[in-house]
């Protein structure tokens, strides 16, 4: 291997010593890394928010976690809170995010999930490629906040549905979130009905519960 090039490094905040890679991080992320904004270092209390979403892993390095209040009346983003196990490049795009969402008075819901990555990427200054798929956590997390916050108040109908099949028609529930309830403990129907009221008032979708709750239970837990 070639030695690494003492001047390029100190151009480079940071340096993979294996493959010499150099990662070059804008102002302002380093910025929001430093100082993130909106960052909920304890977990809030019940009523704080109205919608929480987590996605990611501990096994796979990264996990965000986003909490969102919304004015019910203007359909608008009043407060986004968030915190994350993960790297620089993640805390700085959260924290870009959150500021987009709440600033001026805080986004229409239908104008904030049209934020994309993207956009999240231009206004940090760009990221280096290897972690352009940071500033897609935070759009995950806030989008199942969403979803969680639209099933909470009864408005299911404006749920998003992406790469899911739908088993609950009247609710917008689908094998997505059976799968995330068996995750997070359900092991029957009654327990995934308690945690989504899935097939309550669509018994006709309770066979295909019952199998998916199998399904996820074997893959899963064995």
């Amino acid at each position: 291997m070639e030695p690494l090039n003492v001047s390029a490094m100190q151009k480079s905040d940071v340096v993979n010593a294996r493959t010499g890679e150099r990662w070059l991080y804008s102002p302002i992320v380093k910025d929001h890394f430093f100082n993130p904004r909106n960052l909920l270092l304890e977990e809030p209390t019940e009523g704080d928010f109205d919608a929480r979403g987590t996605v990611g892993s501990p096994a796979c390095g990264d996990v965000m976690d986003i909490w969102i209040k919304v004015d019910r009346d203007q359909d608008r983003i009043k407060e986004l809170k968030w915190k994350t196990f993960g790297c620089g490049s993640a805390i700085a795009a959260t924290s870009m995010f959150s500021v987009m969402v709440t600033e001026n008075g805080g986004m229409k819901m239908a104008e904030a999930l049209k934020i994309k990555p993207q956009d999240i990427m231009e206004r940090l200054g760009g990221l280096p490629n290897r972690k352009i798929h940071c500033s897609v956590l935070a759009d995950k997390a806030f989008r199942k906040a969403v979803n969680n916050y639209f099933h909470a108040t009864g408005q299911h109908e404006r749920v998003i549905v992406e790469g899911a099949r739908i088993i609950d028609a009247r609710l917008n529930v689908t094998d997505k979130d059976i799968e995330e309830a068996v995750l997070e403990g359900a092991t029957n129907l009654e327990e995934v009905q308690n945690k989504l009221k899935v097939g309550v008032g669509d018994p006709a979708a309770i066979p295909a519960i019952e199998e998916l709750v199998r399904f996820y239970k074997e893959k899963y837990f064995g």
